[in-house]
């Protein structure tokens, strides 16, 4: 299992996978605001999304895992 982490801190503004969606390398599977900016978060890695773990205008922190995929 491979976990997708926020990229900077800041407040989820949309949430661009569901679970049970494929994802590829690049892909973008959150926006989050930060500094009145909008950051997209691209996977790293390649899988089926299996849980998320944020919800829309959550705060989140840097580094904090946001998605899990299965292979």
């Amino acid at each position: 299992m491979e976990k997708i982490e926020a990229t900077v801190s800041g407040r989820v503004l949309a949430i661009l996978v569901k679970v049970g969606d494929k994802v590829a390398v690049g892909d973008d599977v959150a926006k989050i605001e930060s500094m009145k900016m909008e950051i997209p978060v691209s996977s790293d890695f390649e899988g089926t999304v299996s849980n998320i773990a944020i919800t829309v205008d959550e705060q989140v922190e840097e580094g904090q895992p946001i998605i899990e995929l299965d292979d």
